[in-house]
């Protein structure tokens, strides 16, 4: 079975003392451009799912604005590594040193999830953390030292560059060929537990869960650049927004009124509820009436108002525009079971929600998200663009 259709082609702010900073230190690596080339990624970190692969879709290229936290410390007791602060001598001991390190590579899983909600490409989240990282190492051990919280000032250099990379994406997706879906994640959601932050109304937060389904990730594309990152980092993440405004560079009033438009957005979405079984049985149902080409069972699947998206990158064949309708997704599919040759339907986890992967001599050729409501399927994501499928080719 292929999932390609008719159509396809080929795409063708000054430098941060960090609280008593030495003169003779050189600037702060904060506030140097993103790099992808010069974040070493020869060692890459730890990805959100613990896999490999490229996106395809725009690397750390360049953008300005990140530059270094005051080193002040969280205080909302949200649990996260904290650094032992300054020395009283001239220099730190041993144990001060690998409690340092420590605290800042316990950011990396945190950052990832970060990055990866804000940015909707695991690679771009990889590469993001790789360059905050960069930033760490590239400072004195004198200036590491003078900053009271390791994970609060990776966290400020890594929004800063998530928010520089959402600001030029716009045009990046003008160039893209066809429709952009959100990178696909296997499994469920990398679930940190530990924040405790109990700041404004708690009906204000969404879980971690619900912040990976991809209709979270696609509805958070209708969002400014400025409303993401201050809806991501107070709802989901539990900052405050003092600390917010420090990386949107407007005031914590303002970030608060960002926070409340993008939560408008988010409230409009009835499938924004944790996946039950009814939900597992609804995809298999899809998977059984796909495989026998029952086009009555397959509307009888679909909302009456549902959509089929595809994602093709203009790297392989696949829909160039969202297809609405029952009848018409409905029909689509079908044509494509009709067409297949030795492709197989498996069932997955995909973005913490039940969904497909259709795999094609031994590679996985796609990837299906779903939105469940009501037991009726009423949105279909199909990703098919190779750099975004690379954490499934281990599947």
């Amino acid at each position: 079975m292929s999932t390609e259709s008719e159509q396809g082609g080929d795409p063708s702010e000054g430098p941060d003392p960090a609280d008593h900073p030495d003169p003779a230190d050189h600037p702060d690596p904060a506030d140097q451009p993103a790099s992808a080339e010069g974040s070493g990624r020869a060692d890459r970190p730890e990805r959100v799912d613990g896999s490999d692969g490229s996106d395809g879709s725009g690397r750390v290229d360049g953008s300005d604005g990140a530059d270094g936290s005051d080193g002040s410390g969280r205080v909302d007791g949200s649990g996260r590594a904290e650094g032992p602060g300054r020395s009283d001598g001239p220099g730190r001991s041993e144990g001060e040193a690998d409690a340092t390190l420590d605290a800042v590579m316990s950011e990396r899983r945190q950052l990832l999830n970060v990055a990866y909600r804000l940015l909707g490409s695991l690679a771009d989240a990889e590469d993001v953390v790789q360059e905050t990282y960069a930033r760490w190492y590239a400072m004195s051990p004198r200036r590491q030292e003078a900053i009271a919280s390791p994970g609060a000032w990776l966290t400020k250099v890594a929004g800063r560059i998530c928010l520089d990379l959402l600001r030029s994406a716009r045009t990046r997706r003008e160039r893209y060929v066809g429709e952009w879906i959100p990178e696909p994640v296997p499994g469920r959601a990398d679930l940190i537990g530990g924040w405790s932050g109990d700041e404004g109304d708690p009906a204000d937060r969404i879980t971690l869960d619900e912040s990976l389904s991809m209709a979270f990730l696609v509805v958070l594309e209708s969002m400014t650049p400025a409303e993401r990152v201050a809806f991501i980092l107070h709802d989901v993440f539990r900052y405050p927004f003092p600390e917010v405004a420090e990386i949107v560079g407007r005031t914590p009033a303002a970030c608060r009124q960002l926070a409340t438009s993008a939560r408008r957005r988010v409230r409009s979405l009835p499938g924004l509820q944790p996946p039950t079984a009814r939900h597992a049985r609804v995809v298999r149902d899809f998977k059984r009436a796909w495989e026998a080409q029952d086009l009555d069972a397959m509307i009888g699947l679909l909302d009456p108002d549902a959509s089929a998206v595809g994602d093709g990158g203009g790297v392989v064949a696949a829909l160039l525009h969202p297809l609405h309708g029952s009848v018409p997704v409905a029909e689509y599919f079908v044509d494509l079971a009709r067409r297949a040759e030795g492709v197989s339907i498996l069932e997955r986890t995909v973005n913490g929600r039940p969904g497909l992967l259709l795999r094609h001599e031994g590679a996985t050729a796609a990837v299906l998200a779903f939105d469940i409501v009501d037991d009726r399927v009423v949105n279909v994501w199909a990703v098919r663009n190779p750099h975004k499928l690379g954490p499934w080719q281990e599947d």
